[in-house]
């Protein structure tokens, strides 16, 4: 409710002005039964034609100003709620921007749409009680006020049907929000599997478990198709309570006012004008009643809202704890001064040191663990990392990311031109032709009509699998970072294009600190020294040719199959294949 409140507050005008046009919109559907009521008692039943002209001008000149009050009415609410979506997706993408990558680490990618899409217009439904709301309230005070003025039992008749409508249908309300809570969940826990689906669709046709995801999927669509039945049904009670309660209500009302009307206590007249009253009264009955089913969606909607805003970034950007004989930086308050120049970096977790100006590869056993050493050798996490002996999380974040990057194999491509996409803001053609030959992309560009100016889809979706991975490493290497760390950047591209990337990637980096963790012989072949990641822990060190010796596990860990023999000789096989 408070994250409701906020989006009324942030347009306070526009709120006021629709909540007056509300109220004069609902109060002025009533001035035309008393405009007919007079018509009739002062025109008909006096056959005073010119008091009937009068006042059937006046009905004319009501109805023209009714139009035209509605409309700006719906005018200023249809601003309110758009207002109130473009608010609400600003503030959301704001703020999930600033958790960054620890955000797949906290929620799904498919409550995040969910969220995106429909709930934020759910809760911008909510401003509407803002305008018609308002007025229906006023309306009905001033219909049993008119009323009172006719009949005294006629107006507790009013004064006291309407709260028992409410009476009905609170507990269908109360019903529904508990339904629409399970249901929304639902729906965005299963946006979230169909998106793991298609994006590891050829993965799992490849291994033969398309078939079984699909029918779990299938499955999980026949739950939320249950939970929407029971989501429809308690709507659909409301929607016939919404009709039929104030009708059942008019019709006892009117059948009051007729036998009042035989008995002499009012005349025709007044009949007519009460009918009119009470039917008038069902537009802010059904007002209220529909702006109360849309508190309750609006409430759910903005509860999943305020969980995704109540989400922190992981605490990376802060200046860490001083470490003894650390050096502040002048320049950035509270912050630690990093390396000048290249320095080691170390994983207390691991035990893994990662020298200055050297390859080095790692090689997991689970792959988990192996994105979890990026993270901390990236910043991404809190940790104890150091980078030549300073506290990593205690160097200024900007400067971390200028001098440190982690490519992962499956990073975000947008959309533009491959040439807008490789080189960021250098336009520096020279430099971008050699990204593209370390990551062995040339053919890419030369199978594209329009070379490097062709456009790219968001995530690459018009390059093959293997294409997009080639781009991604030629894009990371054309930043030139100080420290490099590539997550699996080959585990796409077949065994020729993989031996050129590797022969390539050691003489594109030369004399820079390179970190690649993957399995591949033919990339660790190339490394000046190699680590084996088992546990959780570093067991072993050395070159991959000393590894495939003494280390049984890492052996079995990167022989996909192949002879030990055929992986003791990668720089031949690699010769083999240039």
């Amino acid at each position: 409710m408070r994250y409701l409140w906020w989006l009324i507050r942030c347009q306070p005008g526009r709120v006021l002005r629709g909540s007056l046009l509300g109220t004069v919109w609902m109060v002025g559907l009533s001035a035309r039964p008393y405009l007919i009521a007079r018509a009739v008692d002062d025109g008909l039943g006096a056959r005073d034609t010119r008091a009937l002209a009068l006042w059937v001008a006046a009905i004319v000149v009501a109805g023209m100003a009714l139009s035209f009050v509605g409309t700006m009415r719906h005018r200023t609410m249809t601003f309110i709620r758009e207002d109130a979506k473009a608010r609400s997706a600003e503030v959301l993408l704001r703020h999930l921007s600033r958790i960054g990558a620890a955000l797949p680490r906290r929620v799904a990618s498919g409550e995040v749409a969910t969220v995106g899409g429909s709930d934020i217009n759910w809760t911008a439904e909510v401003l509407t009680l803002t305008g018609p709301g308002v007025g229906a309230i006023v309306a009905y005070g001033v219909i049993a006020v008119v009323l009172w003025s006719i009949s005294p039992m006629l107006a507790l008749c009013v004064l006291v049907g309407v709260p028992v409508v409410g009476l009905v249908v609170g507990p269908l309300l109360r019903r529904l929000e508990r339904v629409e809570s399970i249901y929304r969940g639902q729906q965005g826990a299963l946006t979230a599997r169909s998106g793991d689906i298609v994006a590891g669709l050829r993965v799992l046709a490849g291994v033969g478990g398309r078939d079984l995801f699909a029918r779990r999927y299938a499955a999980k669509s026949q739950d939320l198709r249950v939970e929407g039945y029971r989501v429809g049904a308690v709507n659909s009670w409301i929607d016939a309570a919404t009709v039929a309660i104030p009708g059942l209500f008019l019709a006892t009302v009117v059948w009051l006012t007729a036998r009042m009307a035989v008995s002499g206590d009012v005349t025709v007249g007044e009949l007519v004008a009460v009918y009119g009253y009470v039917a008038t009264l069902i537009v802010p009955v059904w007002f209220l009643m529909e702006g109360s089913y849309q508190l309750i969606r609006g409430r759910v909607a903005a509860r999943r809202i305020a969980d995704l805003l109540t989400l922190s970034p992981d605490d990376v950007g802060g200046p860490g704890r001083r470490w003894p004989g650390s050096v502040p930086d002048a320049r950035r308050p509270g912050a630690l001064a990093a390396p000048t120049g290249p320095a080691d970096l170390h994983d207390p977790v691991t035990g893994l040191t990662v020298r200055a100006g050297r390859l080095t590869g790692v090689a997991a056993d689970d792959p988990a663990a192996a994105v979890a050493l990026a993270d901390r050798l990236g910043r991404y996490v809190v940790s104890d990392t150091t980078w030549g002996g300073v506290p990593l999380t205690g160097i200024a974040l900007d400067e971390v990311r200028a001098r440190i990057l982690v490519a992962d194999h499956d990073s975000y491509l947008f959309a533009g031109t491959l040439r807008d996409i490789l080189r960021g803001a250098d336009a520096d053609d020279d430099r971008i032709g050699s990204a593209l030959r370390a990551a062995s992309a040339e053919d890419v560009v030369d199978a594209l009509p329009a070379r490097l100016d062709t456009p790219i889809d968001a995530r690459g979706r018009t390059l093959s699998g293997g294409q997009r991975q080639r781009v991604r490493l030629a894009r990371a290497l054309h930043t030139e970072p100080e420290v490099l760390i590539l997550v699996d950047p080959t585990s796409a591209v077949d065994a020729h294009t993989e031996a050129r990337i590797a022969e390539r990637l050691r003489a594109a980096r030369a004399g820079r600190t390179t970190v690649v963790i993957a399995t591949s012989p033919l990339l660790l072949g190339r490394a000046d020294l190699v680590a084996h990641l088992s546990a959780g822990r570093i067991t072993a060190t050395g070159s991959h040719t000393e590894l495939l010796d003494q280390d049984a596990g890492y052996r079995h860990l990167v022989a996909r199959g192949s002879e030990d023999t055929d992986l003791d000789q990668p720089a031949d096989t690699e010769e083999a294949y240039r």
